[in-house]
C-alpha cells in the first residue's frame, strides 16, 4: 500500500504542475464581427467598406487649401426615388473654438446636401440602381484657422415612395 501511495503522489504532482504550466501560457482575444447585407429593394452605401472611417483632408501648404474627399455610393430604391440630407445641417470642421469653424460643402450625385431632405436620385435611375459620387469640400482656411480639426457628418438617406 505504501508503494502504491509513494508512486501515485509524485505522478499526481507532476500532472498538476503540467496543468499549471499550460494555464500560465494561455492567452485569449475577442474578435468583434459585423456584416451588412443590403436589401434588394433599398440601399445606400459606399462602395469602399472603409469609407467614412477617419478620413483625412490633407492640407496643401502651397495652395493653402484642404484636399476634397470623394467616394462612390451605390444607391437603389425599386419603389421610388432617394432623398438625402445631413442630420443637423451642413457640417463644419471644428477645432474646439466655434469662431474657427471651417464650413464643409457636401454634394451627392451633384446635389448640395443641407439639413433638409432633397432628391439625390430620381425614381427612373434609382430603380436599377446607380453609383453616385459624394464629394466633401472644405472652405479655404484663413490665416488664423490653424490646429487640429475634426467633424462628424451623419448623412441620412430616405427611400421615397412615388407620388400617387
Amino acid at each position: 500500500m505504501f508503494k502504491k501511495l509513494a508512486i501515485t503522489v509524485p505522478l499526481a504532482v507532476i500532472a498538476l504542475s503540467s496543468q499549471v504550466a499550460v494555464a500560465a501560457g494561455e492567452a485569449s482575444h475577442t474578435v468583434n464581427l459585423r456584416a451588412n447585407i443590403p436589401t434588394t429593394v433599398f440601399h445606400a452605401q459606399p462602395r469602399d467598406p472603409n469609407w467614412g472611417r477617419d478620413e483625412t483632408m490633407n492640407y496643401n501648404v502651397v495652395s493653402g487649401e484642404l484636399a476634397p474627399l470623394t467616394a462612390i455610393y451605390d444607391i437603389r430604391n425599386t419603389n421610388g426615388s432617394v432623398h438625402a440630407y445631413i442630420e443637423g445641417g451642413p457640417a463644419m470642421l471644428f477645432n474646439g473654438n466655434t469662431t474657427q469653424n471651417i464650413p464643409l460643402t457636401t454634394t451627392l450625385n451633384g446635389v448640395t446636401l443641407t439639413g433638409t431632405p432633397q432628391e439625390v436620385v430620381n425614381e427612373a435611375d434609382s430603380t436599377p440602381g446607380v453609383g453616385a459620387e459624394m464629394r466633401i469640400v472644405a472652405a479655404k482656411p484663413t490665416a488664423t484657422q490653424r490646429g487640429a480639426y475634426s467633424a462628424v457628418m451623419p448623412v441620412v438617406f430616405d427611400a421615397v415612395l412615388p407620388a400617387p
